[in-house]
């Protein structure tokens, strides 16, 4: 292998670390400031843990929307929800069944369907996400969380404050060095990814939807792992959603609001495969208030090929 190559694999690796360890800092900070301000755990956990699980995504299509890269910026968010919803539940699954919440049927996943669909017009009018759509995606994205927060309140958990970890100088601190580790990582993800694309012949789009995307997607999995082995299930389900939700509202949002994004046609593939694993995800759900081994495997190899046609396509 090119030593070239080599080295922008390192910093491609360097890139992913200074990404999950700054969304790492930057929610310890976050939620440390959010209990020191007596807001409620379960807010916590629907919008700054949410928001944190996906800030590789952010950074990642935020800084190739900056710098011109838009077909990673595209990618990265389909490659990233397929792999939570295929790769993240599928895994899960296999581990332990997935008990679905009714509120969860009912309003959080149904909503994740409208929007993935919404972007998917938005795409099919022009083929491309303008500054007027990014910005509709985040008012969409404030709507959503004023009314998490509203129905949180209102719930029997409104009252519930976890302790803070962190004191208040610590948290800022922690918040600073996140945001620092997000904003470099990001940087390193997208130059690095870029330049292994052009020496070995990939195209961007590829990259995005792999190796960028898998990356990315490594706070989600290490999250949801670590709450099944707490014996948090809702946590996995919440946690996918969630950011899933974030991906196609803020990620897509914000890049598009930034600089209009045109789609490759070829990508309307991948687009279609995404808006029917979300609708398999909700039939699943809805046929039996769960996820078992089943679906876990049947998820799983969905990946699987669409990983081994992408790489054909290529």
């Amino acid at each position: 292998m090119d030593f070239g190559i080599i080295i922008q694999v390192v910093l491609l690796l360097v890139g992913f670390v200074f990404l999950i360890k700054g969304s790492d800092f930057f929610v310890d900070g976050a939620s440390s400031i959010a209990s020191l301000l007596k807001i409620p755990t379960i807010i916590v956990g629907l919008t700054i843990v949410a928001f944190g699980t996906s800030a590789p995504e952010a950074a990642v299509s935020i800084t190739s929307s900056l710098v011109g890269n838009n077909a990673m910026a595209v990618s990265n968010v389909i490659g990233s929800n397929l792999f939570n919803m295929l790769m993240v539940i599928g895994i899960a699954a296999l581990l332990s069944n997935l008990l679905m919440e009714k509120s969860v049927l009912e309003k959080d996943l149904p909503f994740l369907v409208g929007i993935t669909a919404l972007w998917a017009i938005f795409i099919f009018i022009g083929w491309d996400i303008n500054n007027i759509e990014g910005i509709i995606l985040l008012i969409i994205l404030l709507a959503y969380v004023y009314y998490l927060i509203r129905s949180a309140r209102k719930s029997k958990d409104a009252n519930e404050v976890e302790k803070p970890k962190l004191s208040l100088p610590k948290s800022i601190i922690f918040i600073v060095v996140g945001l620092a580790g997000i904003i470099i990582g990001g940087d390193f993800v997208v130059d690095s990814a870029s330049a292994i694309a052009m020496a070995l012949g990939m195209s961007e789009t590829l990259v995005g939807l792999t190796i960028v995307a898998i990356g990315t997607s490594l706070p989600e999995l290490v999250t949801s792992i670590t709450a099944l082995r707490k014996g948090e299930n809702q946590l996995v389900i919440g946690n996918v959603i969630g950011s899933n939700i974030f991906n196609i509202l803020f990620v897509l949002g914000a890049s598009s609001a930034i600089s209009s994004i045109p789609l490759n046609p070829s990508m309307i593939i991948d687009v279609i495969f995404m808006i029917a694993v979300t609708i398999l995800c909700f039939i699943f759900g809805k046929t039996q208030d769960k996820y078992d081994k089943k679906e876990g495997i049947i998820l799983i190899a969905l990946f699987i090929l669409y990983m081994a046609f992408a790489i054909m396509r290529n």
